[in-house]
């Protein structure tokens, strides 16, 4: 008898707190939890974009301090992955300079002038398909007498940055995800607790 009056004050108090009311907190947080995710997102956004900014730019201090700064608030922040960052501008002012520095020490029409003129008919301005343009051409000279000559070409992989986000980072969007799992936790156990009290309760009648 001792031992049925047990199980219904287990089943009593677990009844409590109704299932759907542990659930629509749970939607609550959820929601509080996208909505620092996107927060999150948001101030990586505005950081890389000012990465992109100082690029333009030219000023080595300034895109030095926006890369630093992106990359601490994304080593911080969940859902915040910056993806490949490329300073484009940069590098075409970099690969500019080691192309005219090249084409001035011999004046001339020595090799960069002129595989500066094949792909400036080509593409215009210093991009990635005009590298790859000029690096081909100069490619085309036999190694030796002429190797001084060349350009010396900036690494493309120099200018690409990507920075990575933690699993989980101690902030608003942390803590709420931590309180999504343990209410679904909790509705769990809370539900597996129901069915063995009331399997145990079954089996106590059917003694009797």
């Amino acid at each position: 008898m001792a031992d049925k009056r047990n199980i219904r004050r287990g089943i009593g108090w677990l009844q409590r707190v109704r299932t759907w009311q542990l659930v629509l907190i749970l939607v609550v947080f959820a929601l509080i939890t996208a909505t620092f995710l996107r927060l999150n997102n948001i101030g990586m956004i505005e950081r890389r974009t000012a990465v992109f900014s100082a690029d333009k730019t030219g000023d080595q201090e300034t895109i030095r301090a926006r890369l630093f700064d992106l990359q601490r608030y994304t080593a911080g922040h969940m859902n915040a992955d910056s993806g490949t960052i490329y300073l484009e501008s940069q590098y075409r002012r970099d690969t500019q300079a080691a192309i005219e520095a090249a084409s001035a020490r011999n004046g001339g029409e020595n090799i960069n002038v002129k595989a500066d003129k094949v792909c400036k008919a080509q593409f215009g301005g210093y991009s990635q398909a005009y590298v790859q343009c000029f690096a081909s051409e100069l490619a085309k000279y036999p190694a030796g007498a002429n190797e001084p000559d060349k350009a010396n070409l900036p690494n493309p992989a120099l200018y690409r940055h990507d920075f990575s986000s933690p699993s989980w980072s101690p902030d608003f969007a942390g803590f709420s995800l931590l309180i999504c799992i343990l209410l679904s936790i909790v509705i769990v156990a809370r539900l597996l607790a129901l069915v063995l009290l009331r399997a145990l309760l079954h089996r106590h009648y059917a003694r009797v």
